[in-house]
């Protein structure tokens, strides 16, 4: 599976960005999906998470009630729909995937995206 981010950008305190990863192979629909981030000097952190279905989704703390991730298996893309950002969710944002099961942990993960920058301003 080959996953290609993209997206992201610069954008002021409250405003909103949609992430996008496009995955290759015809068996995406198996995937269960992930975003994560990694702000300069920081490990790269969970953000939210999506099962093979698209029934289940978990996301991080610091995410909840303003980032929404969801998937398209019609098109093999999976979004992160990002609203209210903050200066702290600046960092550069990477999708992966993994049959079947994904979840929080990094590890999980088999398949990374390139990574697609996001600059929130203050």
């Amino acid at each position: 599976v080959q996953l290609q981010a993209s997206g992201g950008g610069l954008v002021q305190t409250g405003g909103s960005l949609r992430l996008s990863c496009a995955a290759s192979g015809r068996t995406f629909s198996t995937y269960a999906m992930g975003w994560f981030r990694q702000a300069p000097g920081k490990e790269r952190e969970f953000v939210a998470h999506i099962s093979w279905s698209g029934g289940s989704t978990d996301y991080a703390d610091s995410v909840k009630g303003r980032f929404t991730i969801s998937r398209d298996s019609g098109k093999n893309t999976v979004y992160l729909q990002m609203s209210s950002l903050k200066p702290e969710d600046t960092a550069v944002y990477y999708c992966a995937a993994n049959r079947i099961s994904g979840g929080t942990k990094r590890n999980n993960y088999t398949y990374w995206g390139q990574g697609t920058q996001v600059t929130v301003s203050s």
